[in-house]
């Protein structure tokens, strides 16, 4: 009996982007762990993109990912976006975010995972199936996305449900496109025209997994698959993960992102 299609099918070798800080090493290992035992596809690189940070370049040697410097990924850098109010401060939230539309520029691969570096995989991860993409999704987002979105591409976004999951598959090609539409309807480079589109006085004003995939979704619905991220979010530490708990959590979930992280101090 000859094999199925489906056994004959080989997944598509893909890299992965991880960016970080320093506060994320209480839950960049684990991270990276779950990826290498989850993801569905050969796994070229794993880069951490990071400021200059000799404990994160440690964990790169540590667990044979690539360190790759910041500030060599795009001509500007935190200090150069101004977004913040007397009571939040979002200018590297949003910077981390160019960062991952110009991981294009970073990846050999035609596909890269970006993924948030307090994001652990719990059950198997498959990207691409049938030639499609599978972006994974819930059922609430911001509203400011979206008006963000409408300024950047001059239409509404369709949006059938919420693409924030804390990780999304990238075609290169794609995000090349999408870039080259912005710059191409604004008169400048994209990471300034998704600048001058925010409204700076909001605390969630972009959101590059929104942009990424509603721009996919208005070209080639038909090229997309849409599952449910089932994400938990939990404020406990990553190294509280055992086996048995983790067990009884991937029963009903897909990740988890661990939120610590906001209040993580490393010791001395």
């Amino acid at each position: 009996m000859s094999a199925s299609p489906a056994r004959l099918h080989r997944p598509e070798k893909i890299d992965i982007l991880i960016p970080a800080i320093e506060k994320d090493l209480s839950t960049l290992p684990y991270v990276i762990d779950g990826l290498r035992q989850h993801v569905r596809h050969p796994i070229g690189s794993i880069y951490i993109v990071s400021p200059q940070s000799p404990a994160i370049r440690r964990l790169c040697s540590r667990k044979q990912c690539t360190f790759v410097d910041e500030r060599t990924v795009l001509p500007l850098t935190k200090k150069d976006i101004v977004y913040r109010s007397k009571k939040w401060d979002r200018s590297g939230w949003l910077y981390q975010q160019l960062l991952k539309l110009n991981g294009d520029q970073i990846a050999k691969a035609a596909f890269y995972l970006v993924v948030d570096a307090d994001t652990v995989f719990i059950r198997p991860h498959t990207f691409r199936r049938q030639d499609k993409t599978v972006f994974y999704t819930r059922n609430w987002s911001q509203p400011e996305y979206f008006r963000t979105y409408r300024k950047l591409m001059g239409h509404q976004a369709p949006s059938p449900r919420s693409f924030v999951t804390h990780y999304m598959l990238f075609e290169k090609a794609r995000v090349r496109e999408l870039k080259k539409d912005i710059e191409t309807r604004h008169g400048t480079v994209w990471y300034r025209a998704i600048l001058r589109s925010i409204d700076r006085t909001k605390q969630f004003g972009f959101s590059e997994f929104e942009t990424y995939a509603n721009y996919m979704y208005t070209r080639n619905p038909n090229q997309m698959m849409l599952k449910p991220s089932l994400n938990k979010a939990l404020h406990t530490s990553a190294k509280m993960l055992t086996g048995e708990r983790r067990t009884q959590l991937a029963r009903k979930y897909r990740s988890l992102s661990f939120h610590e992280r906001k209040i993580y101090r490393r010791t001395p």
